[in-house]
């Protein structure tokens, strides 16, 4: 739980994760160019492959390949046991 909590941590990694959430399957070329647009965040793609390998070591982002390219998706299933733990209300 705690490196899901370290890659929240970070506002970068949580504009990541909305950009792939409003757009899922983002190549890392991307990615960059939506933040730069949308967020004015203007990091290098060495900087957000940094970012993005911080969100798949927490399992929030899952990385395929198709040929050359690599797709990065969201992925919830890590928030899961925070959700269970704290914020579903108990009945």
């Amino acid at each position: 739980m705690g490196d899901v909590f370290k890659a929240l941590a970070d506002p970068t990694r949580r504009a990541i994760l909305d950009e792939l959430t409003d757009r899922d399957g983002q190549t890392l070329f991307e990615i960059c160019a939506r933040l730069a647009g949308k967020h004015g965040l203007g990091s290098s793609r060495q900087a957000i492959s940094q970012h993005l390998d911080v969100l798949e070591a927490a399992g929030l982002v899952e990385t395929r390949r198709e040929g050359r390219f690599k797709f990065h998706f969201i992925d919830t299933a890590p928030l899961a046991p925070i959700v269970e733990r704290w914020l579903k209300r108990k009945e």
